[in-house]
């Protein structure tokens, strides 16, 4: 758990979903890695539609305020 979020992931994702759009209408884009609340709502931008978030919910002591702070 922890590993630093690659900020080309934003990219990728957006070029996903164009694709998706074309080839899979019903594609569903999952992140996993370095997500948290300084790069969730980008990644929502960008196409994403399930983010994983471990340490940065699990590693918080209050684990509702952490959620909270991914969700749009």
């Amino acid at each position: 758990g922890g590993p630093s979020f690659i900020e080309r992931t934003l990219d990728t994702c957006r070029r996903l979903r164009a694709m998706g759009e074309v080839a899979n209408p019903t594609l569903r884009i999952e992140i996993d890695g370095g997500v948290g609340t300084k790069n969730a709502q980008a990644l929502i931008e960008a196409g994403a539609d399930v983010l994983v978030a471990g340490t940065s919910v699990f590693g918080q002591d209050d684990y509702a305020t952490a959620i909270q702070g991914l969700r749009p």
